[in-house]
């Protein structure tokens, strides 16, 4: 009868030292796409419906920004999961109307941010501020976009305002009982980015990875 024996693994073909880590970045920055389109949702609806019973965008709807122009959304993930995120489009008028809700107008100047939400779990810890820093730094990287507009319910004008929004007027849009005020912030330094041909860096700059121990 054969002894037992404990059965080995044959040694690895590269030094344990060198071999190729396959984990995830504990935190990074990058566009978002039709994958994520669940995950927003679901952050989107937690955060909305509890506070206003509505939300800015349907999973369908995020899925058509998603497919439109993923350059114009951002997500923060940590080890692989979303923790917040934002979507935006182009708009081609001075100010929003009911249109401006589910189109994009491709060759429009103003990017209208639908919603930035941030989960749960994750929430009082300065990412909200951050993302929206980190978003408009981006916008100025690109040649056509002339300013940034929202809108949001009163209560959320300091929030705006301390990201360097202003407010524009009482939107003409409303959601059933809800009314909001339009807010508007100036994306400048194009020029001088076209010149001196900075995009490219400027866009490294916006999505590289980064690490939660610098904030």
């Amino acid at each position: 009868m054969p002894k037992l024996g404990i059965l080995m693994q044959p040694p690895p073909s590269v030094s344990p030292g060198i071999q190729r880590r396959h984990t995830l970045p504990a935190s990074e920055v990058r566009p978002l796409n039709t994958q994520d389109a669940i995950s927003v949702f679901e952050i989107e609806r937690e955060a909305f419906i509890s506070a206003s019973g509505e939300c800015p965008l349907h999973l369908d709807e995020v899925r058509h920004f998603l497919t439109l122009c993923p350059e114009l959304s951002m997500g923060w993930f940590e080890e692989g999961r979303l923790v917040a995120f934002i979507i935006g489009s182009l708009w081609d008028q001075d100010r929003l109307t009911t249109d401006a809700l589910t189109l994009h107008k491709t060759h429009g100047s103003t990017v209208h941010i639908h919603v930035l939400a941030v989960h749960r779990t994750f929430r009082q810890q300065g990412k909200g501020p951050i993302l929206m820093w980190r978003y408009l730094q981006y916008l100025r990287c690109l040649p056509n976009v002339r300013r940034a507009v929202l809108m949001c319910e009163d209560f959320l004008i300091p929030f705006y305002r301390k990201s360097g929004f202003k407010v524009l007027g009482r939107c003409a849009i409303t959601v059933g009982s809800l009314t909001f005020t339009e807010m508007w912030y100036p994306i400048s330094g194009h020029a001088y980015m076209r010149r001196n041909k900075f995009v490219f860096g400027c866009f490294l700059f916006i999505f590289v990875s980064f690490s939660v121990s610098k904030f």
